[in-house]
């Protein structure tokens, strides 16, 4: 099963793996053809009504594969609006080929005749929302016809993650989605057909560049995009700052810095863009939780952990907080170590490297794939996220498990953990948290080899954070 938003990501994935768009369209354009072929014998009639995305573009390919029947193929809207390249290349195809191609310019005016079979490709699963015409006219249009109904993908109208439709839909007799089932299509009364259109595993295994994609609204107001609380310090100073520019350069709109007030100073140094909290002392302690608690509130994140130190109080203070903290939160550093032992109804983002999963209690392998099944079960036992650090990141929930392949042995350097903590709180604002660790190690990795690529070795943590806003971008 998977969801409209994450097959959109694998697609993109599996083209930067070397799978490109046209080879699945033309997967996806054989499965649609069989489909028809198992309904209706050779010279049947076949109504292709096509949208102009990739949607049409499946039909497109479908109709070459059908000229042992009687295909018109009516495409909604200009041929000169059609929204990719290989969806217009198809139609241009069936042009080139003289194949019955029909342009409908006003949806009133659709003629299907009297046909066996209609291929519904208006729409894909990436459209949600009530039809508009000319799709709305041409739902009706097939509606009313006594004809079997093929969707492609998912009816158009139908929203493909629930099922529902928020106006008129097209009421298939069978669809054909490809890859995976989609959640909404198990409630439709419709026979489905999931076909495989050569995707590989790692598309869905493998963080991507399809994994990238969020936007922001343009009447975006301050907290939007989310407010993190970097919990850290006393010991240490670099780390909860490195952790606090990586949470602004990724995204978050605000982020403050809750640190012990001999350091406040020091850490508010070295940025201007930094917002310090200061509590009373050198190091966290418990007695310190309370306020740290009413202020973890008012963010919709923690990152918990940069520079804090190992102390027998702070760990405490550590356990403390996570016990009464009920939101999100990452944790990193020292910090780690008394999260198995801690009862939380917090949703908690753990980013040991391997050393530091094995003094949680955790289990690690020198081959990622057998590294990856410790961390699974792991992250299933805690009931956390673990976002485990090496040469291949392994982030798993227990249940999804994600590798990430970016980053390079320069990387070692001291603070690139800090800004990878940062960054994925700040991701954790606006997506659920095992996605946001996932990206988070995706950017941080790539943005390590873009420093790696301008200056060679030796880069510095500050370097990744510079350039982790290009790194988020999904057209580098």
């Amino acid at each position: 099963m998977i969801t409209s938003d994450r097959m959109a990501a694998v697609d993109e994935n599996a083209e930067a793996f070397g799978v490109p768009r046209k080879q699945l369209m033309e997967s996806s354009g054989n499965a649609v053809a069989r489909a028809v072929r198992d309904i209706a014998d050779p010279g049947a009639q076949v109504a292709v009504v096509a949208g102009r995305g990739n949607n049409g573009g499946d039909a497109f390919v479908a109709v070459r594969f059908l000229d042992d029947y009687d295909v018109t193929v009516h495409l909604l809207g200009r041929p000169e609006t059609i929204s990719t390249d290989i969806a217009r290349e198809n139609w241009d195809a069936l042009e080139a080929s003289e194949y019955d191609t029909r342009t409908v310019t006003d949806s009133k005016a659709l003629g299907l005749g009297d046909p066996d079979v209609v291929v519904d490709a208006m729409l894909g699963t990436g459209v949600t929302g009530a039809l508009r015409d000319p799709e709305a006219t041409a739902a009706e249009a097939v509606n009313d016809l006594d004809a079997t109904v093929v969707a492609v993908d998912v009816p158009s109208g139908v929203d493909a993650d629930t099922g529902t439709a928020a106006g008129v839909a097209v009421d298939a007799d069978r669809v054909v989605t490809f890859h995976d089932e989609k959640p909404g299509l198990a409630s439709l009364d419709a026979a489905v057909t999931v076909a495989d259109i050569g995707i590989p595993a790692a598309a869905e295994l493998f963080v991507g560049p399809g994994d990238l994609h969020h936007s922001r609204r343009s009447q975006s107001h301050k907290g939007d995009h989310g407010e993190v609380l970097v919990v850290g310090g006393g010991p240490y100073t670099g780390a909860p700052a490195l952790s606090a520019q990586a949470a602004l350069r990724a995204g978050a709109d605000l982020v403050r810095v809750a640190c012990p007030k001999s350091v406040a100073r020091e850490i508010q140094g070295y940025s201007e863009n930094l917002i310090v909290r200061p509590f009373d002392g050198d190091h966290l302690k418990p007695s310190h939780v309370d306020g740290l608690t009413a202020l973890a509130a008012d963010h919709d994140v923690v990152v918990f952990g940069p520079g804090l130190g190992d102390e027998d109080a702070t760990l405490d203070a550590v356990a403390d907080f996570l016990e009464s903290y009920e939101g999100t939160a990452v944790v990193d550093a020292d910090a780690l170590q008394v999260v198995p032992e801690v009862d939380t109804d917090a949703t908690l983002v753990c980013t040991p490297h391997q050393g530091e999963l094995l003094k949680m209690g955790g289990k690690t392998a020198d081959d990622w794939r057998e590294r990856t099944d410790h961390v699974e079960s792991f992250a299933a036992e805690l009931g956390h996220v673990l976002l485990v650090k090496g040469a291949y990141d392994i982030i798993s929930d227990g249940e999804v498990t994600r590798v990430n392949r970016t980053g390079n042995p320069g990387m070692t350097v001291g603070g690139t953990g800090d800004v990878l903590a940062g960054a994925t709180g700040a991701l954790a604002c606006v997506r659920n948290a095992r996605h946001a660790a996932a990206v988070g190690a995706y950017a941080n990795g790539r943005a390590g080899d873009a420093a790696v690529e301008e200056n060679g070795y030796g880069l510095l943590a500050t370097d990744l954070v510079d350039r982790l806003p290009v790194a988020l971008r999904r057209d580098k």
